[in-house]
């Protein structure tokens, strides 16, 4: 059944509402029409098998059948903080990563970003990356719609390092801790009786400065590398994101 995210106060106790956009995908493309059953989630956890009751060309009115249990969301919160790269790369890294199981992305400028900043231009960019990831997680029969944050500095990103079980630092120039080395002594002590949040940081094209992930680690960071070819900018939090669920059960690993 098709998929579609509405907001919260769209979605009463009996019936829900969709506008919009997706009331305008069910009438033009999915033709849909009274009798038809969807799913429909309010972003936050709640969803539900819904009958389409009407069709206006703007809004698309259907009542609850059954609510589901919550499925598809790994228990372990992963956030990618993703060093912002040229062109299109971050909707790659959004559109992906969400697939996958990733809880939010906080954009962010580092010494190497070679992106011109205009935070005027951004908010476009911002509201383009939320409109990805909310399509992304329809796709994945996602819970949850990821949160895109505004890009912050890196020092501003440092700070929030303490909100987390977990940090890694994806650089290409570590010869000592792999992120294996990290992530298996890390799940084999983990309470699944409690949520846990990790983060993995991604450098631009041209990796981090050695002063950055210095200062990453004394902000309680772990330098990982991700083995011994070197990946893009925008397929190493896929890759780094996929290891850490499958050490902590969430792809068959345990």
């Amino acid at each position: 059944m098709q998929r579609y995210f509405i907001p919260p106060e769209q979605f009463g106790d009996e019936q829900i509402i969709i506008a919009g956009e997706d009331a305008r995908h069910i009438t033009k493309v999915m033709r849909g029409k009274p009798g038809d059953k969807i799913i429909a989630s309010n972003g936050m956890g709640r969803e539900a098998v819904v009958e389409i009751t009407s069709i206006e060309p703007q809004e698309v009115t259907a009542a609850i059948v059954e609510l589901l249990p919550q499925s598809g969301e790994p228990w372990i919160q992963v956030d990618i903080a993703q060093s912002l790269p040229k062109g299109d790369k971050m909707e790659t890294v959004i559109q992906k990563c969400t697939e996958i199981g990733a809880v939010s992305f906080i954009p962010f400028l580092s010494e190497r970003t070679i992106v011109q900043y205009d935070e005027r231009k951004e908010g476009k960019r911002v509201a383009r990356w939320v409109k990805i990831a909310k399509e992304a997680a329809e796709q994945a029969h996602r819970s949850i719609i990821p949160a895109v944050r505004q890009p912050v500095k890196w020092k501003e990103l440092l700070r929030l390092f303490a909100d987390y079980d977990l940090v890694c630092i994806c650089y290409e120039q570590e010869q000592g801790e792999q992120l294996r080395d990290v992530l298996q002594p890390f799940a084999s002590g983990l309470d699944r009786s409690r949520p846990y949040r990790v983060l993995i940081a991604v450098g631009p094209e041209g990796g981090f400065g050695e002063e950055e992930v210095r200062a990453a680690e004394s902000a309680g960071a772990k330098s990982v590398g991700l083995g011994r070819r070197i990946l893009r900018t925008e397929t190493a939090g896929m890759a780094a994101l996929t290891c850490i669920l499958y050490e902590t059960g969430e792809m068959g690993g345990a």
